[in-house]
């Protein structure tokens, strides 16, 4: 059962003004939900109301903050060799062998275009890869809970979907975005790059809380991008969905089949 929308005479009554309201609008594209206005005023509330919530949804990125634990500053990354990408195809294989594998979300076709919604990973400390593949067993590094910054991208999400501007989302979770986007496209596949500022391996396998996938057809990409930016969020182009093939940055990883034999 669909949430009952809410007009402005009852957020009014919240302490939104006309002016926040209509920004909230503007960015889902519908009238808001009792739990869209909720997500909101707990994230807004949570800043400390420092400023109007029309100043704070303008001013504010909504997004994962990146944790200090950085390739380029820590010890523990540096101590440990950065694999080239033909040698994350073993790893990819390892890692896949417990995924269950579904099929693509209802719409999902071949060459639609493939964003990350949050920060790139630049953590690979805290994953079923190092835990796995390196064996590292120490206490794992604490993460911040961003569990308001999670609604958010959710709730933009769904909205965006909703209005059919996306074809499917999903979040990124165990085995990071190799495994995440070979759930969420099979058994299509990918054909995806890897940006130059982060490791490969915390890229492909880092399981950073607050990141999503999204699949969306060429012809909205100009109109997703806007509503990126009206809602303040990072996001990074991936590439395209193939048909049955997996590659990362050039190299072939094979095809989908290939994983899904991996299960039990």
């Amino acid at each position: 059962m669909d949430e009952p929308v809410v007009d402005f005479e009852q957020v009014e009554a919240m302490g939104i003004s006309r002016q926040a309201y209509d920004e909230v609008l503007d960015i889902l594209g519908h009238q808001p939900s009792i739990d869209e206005l909720s997500t909101l005023l707990a994230m807004w509330e949570s800043n400390g109301k420092q400023q109007s919530l029309y100043g704070w949804l303008r001013g504010q990125h909504h997004v994962v903050e990146r944790n200090d634990y950085l390739y380029d500053g820590s010890a523990d990354h540096r101590a440990i060799r950065e694999p080239k990408v033909k040698e994350c195809l073993d790893i990819a294989l390892q890692l896949c062998r417990d995924i269950r594998f579904g099929h693509a979300p209802g719409g999902l076709a071949t060459g639609m275009l493939l964003y990350l919604v949050g920060n790139v990973s630049s953590e690979f400390a805290d994953s079923e890869y190092a835990r796995r593949c390196l064996h590292l067993v120490d206490e794992p590094m604490a993460a911040d809970g961003h569990d308001e910054d999670c609604r958010y991208i959710e709730m933009i999400l769904a909205a965006l979907a909703a209005n059919g501007m996306l074809e499917a989302h999903t979040a990124v979770a165990d085995g990071g975005l190799f495994c995440s986007l070979l759930r969420f496209t099979a058994p299509l596949g990918y054909d995806i790059l890897a940006p130059r500022e982060v490791r490969l391996d915390a890229f492909l396998f880092g399981e950073e809380q607050g990141r999503y996938l999204a699949a969306l057809p060429e012809s909205q990409d100009d109109a997703f991008l806007l509503k990126m930016d009206d809602a303040r969020l990072s996001c990074c182009f991936l590439g395209r969905t193939t048909k049955n093939r997996l590659l990362v940055d050039g190299y072939d990883f094979g095809p989908v089949d290939r994983y899904l034999h991996h299960q039990k």
